[in-house]
């Protein structure tokens, strides 16, 4: 129990050998959101209401029958779960088609992104338990940060910084037989680290609602939430029924 307590993780970049792990991770990493999502929708008043409404419909519906109730009852709730799997499930695919297809050529190939991999020793063997990415992206005209930075607007921050780019985190996953040991701010610190090489002006990263544990790590680390939209991939009233909403949080370097 003390080894576990007492693990100790080196960050490296990413090799080909480890795309079937790394794969893997990011996998059950976004999907792992899916019943938290699920029970926080399901728990807003407006759904509970709603549940109820459409229950005791089934209930008159059936002849008072506590069968038809649950069923009505039941097809919402497989609504909503359906949401937010799809939400999920959509990203997760949509991202293993492009970037995660080739992590070498849209990452290490290009000098302004990065890819790493936290290894832990298991049971005398080296394993992957976490990851983290930045991708480099230029600062868009005219962006400004008045509310966050003291008035200062996003071309004078630029100005300073190589070409006026910034870093995103692209992905940051921690297997859950590791968490608690203080490896996603680890995973973070390397990213900020990179992006200060780099000469990037602030590191952005976006977090859904659900991702509570996630939001409380970035906080401490000092990250700040500058916007949030429940613009995804998936159908707009999709998202409005999952209750997900899409923040993002940046750090000035």
């Amino acid at each position: 129990m003390a080894q576990k307590n007492n693990l100790q993780f080196s960050i490296r970049e990413y090799k080909h050998s480890d795309q079937h792990v790394v794969t893997s991770l990011f996998r059950d990493g976004i999907l792992e959101h899916v019943y938290p999502a699920f029970f926080k929708a399901m728990s807003n008043p407006d759904h509970v209401g709603v549940a109820l409404s459409i229950s005791m419909a089934g209930y008159v519906l059936g002849g008072s029958s506590y069968f038809q109730a649950l069923l009505f009852g039941s097809a919402w709730a497989g609504l909503i779960y359906y949401c937010c799997y799809d939400i999920y499930d959509g990203f997760m695919m949509r991202r293993l088609s492009t970037d995660m297809a080739d992590i070498q050529a849209s990452y290490l190939d290009n000098p302004d992104n990065g890819f790493w991999v936290a290894e832990a020793d298991v049971n005398g063997q080296a394993k992957v338990v976490g990851i983290v990415a930045v991708t480099g992206k230029p600062e868009e005209e005219g962006e400004r940060f008045e509310d966050w930075n003291g008035g200062v607007s996003g071309s004078e921050i630029a100005r300073d910084a190589r070409e006026g780019r910034y870093g995103e985190i692209s992905h940051v996953v921690v297997a859950f037989s590791v968490r608690h040991k203080n490896l996603g701010t680890q995973l973070i610190r390397k990213a900020l680290d990179f992006c200060k090489e780099q000469g990037f002006s602030r590191l952005v990263v976006n977090v859904s609602s659900p991702q509570t544990a996630a939001v409380s790590m970035f906080q401490k680390l000092g990250f700040v939430q500058t916007a949030a939209h429940r613009e995804t991939h998936a159908i707009s009233w999709f998202s409005k029924l999952a209750r997900i909403n899409v923040l993002q949080m940046e750090k000035l370097i």
